[in-house]
């Protein structure tokens, strides 16, 4: 069957909508959720150099989207084996960012290395563990990892409370 969308806005609804000429089917466009974790070891923050676009060699926390029929819990933990092959305590909800340029909701836990253990996954050209004074801030992918790792220092030093949120960003 050929189906055909017009952008309309369906009786009860505020918004236009993709709505399907032939049924009245609504295709919903939601934002895409992405987990990860700021992962820490001994003091040290785990970072992943990023095999993949976009931002290929910069450095990043383990995160990535959530797939259908996972818990934000499990994305995370998935993300960080699949990126650093790394099995994760996780310690609650580090921040809840919105990035509305790229329709994102990012969900960040605080998480610790079950066992220590830690080595490049498939998407990852390298995995270490960083002291705060050595993390390669101006190579860092993405401005939520400024974001996130500021806030686990913060919240490392007692200075504000978890789950953190995002500075304002312009459309």
């Amino acid at each position: 069957m050929d189906q055909r969308f017009s952008k309309t806005t369906p009786q009860g609804d505020t918004h236009p909508r993709d709505v399907c000429d032939h049924c009245g089917y609504v295709a919903y466009q939601n934002p895409k959720i992405v987990v990860g974790s700021v992962v820490l070891h001994s003091g040290k923050v785990l970072l992943c150099r990023r095999a993949i676009e976009p931002r290929r060699g910069y450095w990043t926390v383990p995160a990535g989207y959530l797939e259908q029929g996972e818990t934000p819990e499990e994305g995370a933990r998935r993300e960080a084996r699949e990126e650093a092959n790394a099995d994760l305590e996780l310690h609650g909800l580090l921040a809840l960012y919105t990035v509305r340029r790229l329709s994102q909701v990012q969900l960040i836990y605080r998480a610790t290395l079950a066992d220590g253990r830690f080595s490049p996954g498939v998407e990852s050209l390298e995995t270490a563990l960083f002291d705060w004074d050595t993390i390669p801030w101006d190579d860092l992918a993405f401005p939520t990892v400024h974001w996130m790792l500021g806030h686990q220092r913060a919240l490392d030093k007692g200075d504000g409370q978890a789950p953190f949120g995002n500075p304002v960003m312009p459309d």
